[in-house]
């Protein structure tokens, strides 16, 4: 039970006393005033730190740079490796498993143990995992590090224990997958070739047994040598020298032929019988020269030949493509009999393996589907059909179809919503795949009992929206939104306007803002511009408003309080949209011919709109004299008001999109009036104003302004090359500016604010000077949306930021200041300036803060029922305004109730210059009752427009929670708004304005993304910071509850894209591919294993084809052959110590006694040799049962050849 009293004769904090008060909050020392009642609020807060704690669900997507690919033909399920050391295992939908190498080295190869429920993998720093799959989180059993050799292939026969390990060296070593432990079995390259031959035949580029005779090994070496190594003799049977280089061997299933794939783009077919020579070289896509001689090819890099009992066999390869054509596409190449087919591919190809009705090398192997590995896709082709068509893909790879710019992430949403998106994208989906089931499909998965409806937006730098059905930690694709289809397509002449501003992604989205009530939706668009769309069952044939605002605060060198040369570009705040200004003085250069034009041109026609979300109105920001608009940083709707708020670095601007109309557009400046708590024309500091210097921190010494430069990095670069997790230096970090935008995610790249110079509030329209000073850089148009313009020492990537500053620049590209930044040692333009400020910056004080070339940005904005003067008896409609220099401003508006007045009459929006202050730039907004329960914002519900009248229902505006004639008693209780900053939350009580409840989050870091969510029948508020820590804290008494440093290292993609939501859960762009979701209430915790899919499901292994008595007489009988006395300890004896260290992992016995002690160790060590015991007791029990069936066959089958054969005389056989 936590209680707390207002009084009149003062409050206690939670905060130490150096927090920053205001004059409407509380003094300077953060000790709040008196709440205006001495009424009694009681607020039980049920919330403890034993609900909370961190962990990873799953992840989405398409695993980014894979490396390796793999199949379990019984078991059915997939697992790609990855560059990262990533492993992800596939099976039915909602079965998807991601597990992570510690080391991060990359995954050079997989290979299943089939229908073992295991799986092994072969990384680039020369480690063998053993993974048990046969739990929902697959867990390394043992590894296996080689000290003196590098690891190139691992083969892995059909039931067998003993994994055959090629290097580097060209050595073959064998390991028992049981207990990962090497045999003393060692085949030695020397060994391999023929003593004559003085050259090394260089890295093992194949194992295989034969499928004849599995005592006999098919070692590729990768310089055109192939050995068959006789295991039992220990000698070679056998040696091929070819020519060229060997990239793969694929088998018969009769184990007489094989075939090989060379660098020079051949295949090449011998035979056992004669390996002189091949018996068959082809050149598939290399065309005859003149001379006779094929023309060169590009490296086939794999084959598989695969045979079919009624048809002509497969041989399906990757590369091989003629050198004469530049910029082909990767290919995939199926040949069947006679008949060639080439599959195109959009990106190059990694892997890929032939899907086969039987797991047994010696019988036909019956393909039906290829699965095909791509560096950015994945798909499966249907081998059935004449056509090969693909398979539909049922997992979420096309998350990155094109480059993810920002995330929302919605949970609880309406039930009605998912399916009637659903409804809607199912009518565009594309068409000709496979009629087949998806051949993947192993696993079992279940919707788990706690379940409710989850929605993810995900917006792309093609200026496309996809809304995701995220239930059940699953995620499937409900519906596409292009946004670009709003605007003309730029013609050749016209291209310059937006290129200026955005080089390749002009309708790239930076933030959304969706009401799932009134699915009124809304999209910010890099351009400055913003989309506002209602959803409609019915098509409609209609135009688009478009509105243009003039939200430009420009601002001229002010040298003293008399001068007047400076511009606020705002109009009256009960006006409507502003007029274009005229041209200033500068308009005939060349850098500054545009003027009152939009980036942007929106359709000015009828168009003809598909059911789902349809356009309805577009506000773009101008330009003003040349110069680009900025970027906008916030933005808010509410459908209940039918208003919209867009904010940048400039100011704020307020639409009314019932009524077409823009009804405010002011500087932040502007809205203070005479509550502005900066002295900002003062032309030095004074020592009266010594104290209100306390609000501003003292400099940006951290910064080393000349070891920097400018490193533009496209998405490619960021994505392939190197996609380096660019960390925070902690120490570097102490001196946060505030140029970042509210909690929404924005684009990657935004242009930076131009810088300006001080400015007068209300001053009248002077002549314009030069808007640039000496040595500060023109306006530098940004890149496009999935690029970056990284501020990054020269030193290394790994040094870090210099400053939050650069980090933030580089995730928004404004730049912005707050109060708390310092001004000792700023990143100059260049030395001469640097020079010129150094004296004013070194006096440090909130005036030079203000007088430099700073903008306030609007960070973040939220309407809702509030008190916008401390003498409000009744909430009104407000909007809560935030800045980057850690204000709140609010602004009541007055909103007509009636729907036809609502539709003529004007809102009246009357600025009030309520100032609240908070260190840090403002993220987020909550609003609580005084019993602590969330208030949510009123909204409309959902009504289509376009459907037909129905003279006996009308559609009326039906509001929820808008009530702002509330009776006199429950508007005296007032509410509490929480404010959450970078550095600070406070907790203040409305109408009184009274700060209640103050708590410094972090003094060496800064928090990038809040939010007010709701755990366990209770809220909180969560806080990601940028040094990767995780925090929750109580509400209203902000009390920690959880502090985990989950992100060490955090970069701009997690930054951008980081979001929260209810129910305890969080996402955020893992890779450039994959969204990785994570849950922060422990009840979700406890329950994920019910949620999470099995990867194993006890399947009978297929019995192998009956070979017939005679013919697995004379033929030769694999099943004879046996490993283990050749390769076990007792034949060959022991490894040496110094080739291979084994480390237990933590899901084996041994892991378990190193990292367990006491009796629960021992139980735990109990009960995993209990389970291990029967388990080996249920194979036992399986092979005798196999080998009584083999008994009874033969006995059936000698005595019916005893019967045949028993009157017969000697002469008649």
């Amino acid at each position: 039970m936590k209680k707390f009293r207002k009084v009149l004769d003062g409050l206690t904090t939670s905060s130490p006393a150096s927090a920053g008060g205001s004059p409407s909050c509380g003094s300077a020392a953060g000790t709040p005033t008196a709440a205006p009642t001495p009424r009694e609020l009681d607020v039980h807060e049920t919330l403890l730190s034993e609900h909370f704690h961190i962990c990873k669900t799953v992840r989405h997507g398409f695993p980014y740079q894979p490396t390796a690919l793999a199949f379990d033909p019984v078991q059915k399920i997939l697992a790609i490796g990855s560059r990262s050391g990533g492993v992800r295992i596939l099976g039915r939908p909602g079965v998807d498993c991601y597990c992570q190498h510690e080391s991060g080295a990359a995954v050079l190869q997989l290979q299943f143990l089939i229908n073992e429920g295991a799986l092994v993998s072969a990384c680039a720093d020369d480690t063998l995992h053993l993974w048990n799959l046969r739990q929902r989180r697959p867990a390394i059993l043992h590894s296996l590090k080689f000290n003196r050799e590098r690891i190139t292939f691992c083969h892995l026969p059909f039931q067998s224990k003993w994994l055959y390990v090629g290097t580097e060296r060209g050595n073959t070593h064998i390991v028992n997958v049981e207990s990962f432990v090497l045999s003393g079995y060692v085949i030695m390259w020397n060994k391999a070739i023929e003593l004559s031959t003085k050259t090394h035949p260089g890295p093992v580029v194949h194992l295989s047994d034969s499928p004849k005779d599995e005592g006999k090994l098919l070692i590729g070496f990768e310089s055109g040598t192939i050995v068959m190594w006789d295991l039992r003799s220990k000698r070679a049977d056998f040696r091929i020298y070819y020519d060229e280089a060997i990239h793969s061997v694929s088998w018969h299933h009769e184990g007489r032929q094989f075939m090989c794939s060379h660098s020079d783009g051949s295949l090449s077919m011998w035979n056992l019988r004669n390996t002189a020579k091949p018996f068959q070289v082809t050149f598939p896509h290399g065309k005859s020269q003149r001379d006779g001689r094929k023309e060169s090819c590009k490296p086939i890099l794999k084959v598989e030949y695969k045979t079919c009992r009624n048809s002509e066999p497969f041989v399906i390869f990757s590369g091989g493509l003629s050198y004469d054509k530049a910029g082909r596409r990767p290919t995939l190449t199926i040949m069947h009999g006679k008949a060639i087919t080439v599959l195109e591919m959009d990106h190059p190809i990694v892997e890929f393996t032939v899907l086969c009705e039987t797991p047994y090398l010696n019988e036909v192997q019956e393909p039906y589907a290829v699965v095909v590995l791509l560096e950015k896709d994945f798909i499966v082709v249907d081998l059935t059909q004449s056509n090969f068509p693909i398979f539909e893909n049922p997992y979420p790879m096309d998350v990155h179809e094109s480059p993810v710019t920002c995330t929302a992430y919605f949970a609880d949403c309406p039930p009605d919503i998912i399916p009637v998106l659903y409804s809607i994208g199912a009518k565009h989906k594309k068409t000709g795949y496979s009629h087949k089931e998806w051949p993947v499909s192993g696993g079992t998965w279940t919707i788990g009992s706690q379940t409710y409806p989850e929605i993810i937006i995900t917006g792309h730098a093609d200026g496309s929206i996809k809304f995701w059905d995220a239930t059940a930690i699953t995620l499937q694709m409900l519906y596409k939104l292009k946004t670009s289809k709003v605007f003309e397509k730029p013609k050749g002449g016209e291209v310059g306007r937006s290129a200026e501003l955005v080089e390749e992604d002009p309708y790239a989205v930076q933030m959304v803002s969706w009401c799932p009530q009134s699915r009124v939706f809304c999209v910010v668009g890099i351009s400055a511009h913003v989309i506002l769309y209602r959803f409609s069952k019915h098509d409609a044939n209609t135009s688009i408003t478009s509105l243009e605002v003039r939200l430009q605060c420009e601002m001229e060198d002010v040298i003293s309080p008399s001068d007047t040369e400076n511009t606020v570009c705002a109009t009256d705040p009960g006006g409507h949209s502003p007029q274009p200004q005229p041209s200033s003085p500068r308009s005939n250069t060349p850098d500054s011919v545009r003027d009152s034009i939009p980036c942007l041109r929106v359709k000015d026609r009828v168009i003809r709109m598909p059911p789902g979300y349809q356009a309805e109105l577009v506000v773009q920001l101008l330009w003003v004299d040349g110069e680009p608009p900025q970027q906008i940083t916030s933005l808010d709707l509410n459908s209940a008001y039918g208003l919209l708020a867009v904010g940048n670095c400039n100011g704020l601007a307020v639409v009314d999109y019932l009524q077409k109309t823009v009804i405010l557009c002011m500087s932040t400046v502007e809205l203070y009036g005479s509550a502005d708590p900066f002295q900002r024309l003062t032309r030095s500091p004074r020592k009266n104003r010594q104290s209100t210097s306390d609000f501003c921190m003292r400099g940006l010494s951290n910064f080393y302004s000349d070891s920097k430069k400018r490193i533009r990095t496209s998405y490619q670069s960021l994505t392939e090359l190197s996609d380096n997790q660019v960390s925070l230096d902690l120490e570097r970090s102490k001196s946060p500016t505030s140029d970042h935008v509210n909690g929404h995610c924005t684009s990657p790249t935004s242009q930076p604010c131009v810088p300006g110079r001080p400015r007068v509030p209300g001053g009248p329209e002077g002549p314009r000077l030069s808007r640039r000073g000496p040595g500060r850089p023109p306006f530098r148009k940004a890149q496009s949306a999935a690029c970056m313009e990284v501020s990054l020492p020269v030193s290394s990537l790994t040094e870090g930021y210099a400053s939050r500053r650069a980090m933030l620049q580089q995730l928004h590209g404004v730049t912005m200041y707050s109060h708390d930044e310092h001004h000792t040692t700023t990143y100059s333009w260049n030395e001469r300036e640097s020079r010129e400020n150094s004296f004013s910056r070194s006096r440090s004080s909130s005036v030079s803060s203000i007088d430099r070339d700073t903008k306030e940005a609007v960070t973040t904005l939220q309407f809702a029922e509030s008190y916008g003067r401390k003498l409000d008896t009744l909430p009104t409609p407000c909007l809560w305004v935030g800045t980057s220099l850690g204000l709140v401003l609010l602004v009541p508006m007055s909103i007509p109730m009636d729907e036809q007045e609502r539709m003529e009459e004007p809102i009246t929006v009357a600025p009030t210059g309520t100032v609240l202050m908070l260190k840090g730039s403002v993220l987020r907004f909550g609003f609580l009752d005084c019993s602590g329960g969330l208030i949510q914002s009123p909204y409309e519900l959902w009504r289509d427009l376009n459907a037909p009248e129905d003279p006996e229902r009308p559609r009326r505006r039906k509001l929820v929670n808008f009530s702002p004639c509330s009776s006199q008693e429950t508007a005296s209780d007032g509410h509490l708004a929480v404010v959450c900053s970078e550095r600070q939350a406070k907790v203040f009580l409305m109408p009184s304005q009274a700060c209640l409840y103050v708590h410094n989050i972090t003094e060496s870091s800064f928090v990038l993304r809040a939010d007010v969510v709701g755990v366990s029948n209770s809220v909180c508020l969560a806080c990601f910071c940028a040094n990767g820590h995780i925090m929750i804290l109580s509400l209203p008494s902000l009390r920690p509850l959880l502090d985990v440093n989950y992100l060490p290292l955090t970069d701009m993609r997690i930054a951008r894209t980081f979001c929260f939501t209810n129910g305890g859960q969080a996402l955020y762009l893992s890779s450039p591919t994959e969204i990785q979701r994570i849950t922060y209430s422990q009840e979700m915790c406890d329950n994920l294993q019910e949620m999470l899919g099995e990867l194993f499901t006890p399947t009978e292994t297929p019995e192998a084809q009956n070979r017939g008595f005679l013919k697995g007489f004379f033929g030769g009988n694999a099943q004879t052959f046996d490993r283990e006395e050749l390769f076990g300890e007792a034949a060959a004896g022991k490894a040496s110590r110094s080739l291979a260290q084994h480390i237990p992992g933590q899901g084996s016995v041994e892991g378990v006694r190193v990292a367990a002690g006491g009796v629960v160790g021992d139980l735990a060590r109990a009960r995993i040799a209990l389970d291990e015991r029967g388990q080996r007791l249920g194979e036992l029990e399986e092979r005798t049962a196999l080998m009584m069936s083999s008994a009874e066959t033969f006995s059936k089958h000698a005595h019916e050849l005893m019967l045949k054969c028993k009157d017969k005389k000697w002469y008649q056989f």
